[in-house]
């Protein structure tokens, strides 16, 4: 595994509400060559993310960076009051070709935190599920005109996985929430924070 903090990459999911601000942002990341793909997706927050989050909506352009920095000054220049979830990869535990396109981005939280040993365990189950293409450990930032009402607590305990099927969203869902309960065989917890169903590939 790479060691932490060393990658520049991760995902941009900013709120799409068919406003100035949101068309710049798109037209923007469409033609930025630190951007390798983006689509539009829908996002299903998970109980305890509805909690942290209650200010978000239902479509949003995910966009996958290579340059963190780049992606950041974009982003606040074109802030909405709705935050938009910037997950920077730390530690990528796996990547594999895959000829099916990207249906699903899973994300959740490690809870009470976890050693390197625990990532080795979580990386190796996680790498027998063959539809998930991508696994990551990471971290969130937030960018928004208002501030949260609420602070999410464990925004350096990311995982984010990346699904890769032609199957059905709520398919890849179920698939996911099976790989999260053989994770908590190894003693390990991880907690859905959110689920992006891809609708369609912009970029």
């Amino acid at each position: 595994m790479s060691k932490a903090g060393a990658l520049e990459g991760g995902y941009v999911c900013a709120p799409y509400l068919h406003n100035g601000s949101s068309s710049k942002l798109r037209e923007t990341l469409e033609k930025s060559d630190y951007i390798d793909d983006m689509y539009f997706v829908t996002a299903t927050f998970s109980e305890d993310g509805s909690a942290y989050f209650p200010s978000r909506t239902n479509t949003y352009l995910l966009a996958r960076f290579k340059d963190q920095k780049q992606t950041m000054k974009e982003v606040e220049r074109y802030k909405q009051d709705k935050p938009t979830f910037v997950f920077t990869r730390d530690d990528e535990f796996f990547e594999r070709l895959s000829h099916d396109k990207l249906n699903l981005v899973s994300v959740y939280y490690l809870e009470y935190g976890h050693s390197n040993s625990d990532l080795s365990d979580l990386a190796m189950t996680v790498a027998k599920r063959q539809r998930v293409r991508r696994a990551a450990s990471g971290s969130l930032a937030l960018s928004s005109t208002e501030s949260p009402k609420f602070t999410f607590p464990y925004g350096d305990n990311l995982v984010v996985l990346e699904v890769s099927s032609d199957n059905s969203h709520q398919s890849d869902n179920k698939y996911c929430e099976k790989t999260r309960r053989e994770v908590a065989r190894k003693g390990i917890t991880l907690t859905n924070l959110l689920n992006l169903s891809v609708i369609e590939k912009i970029k």
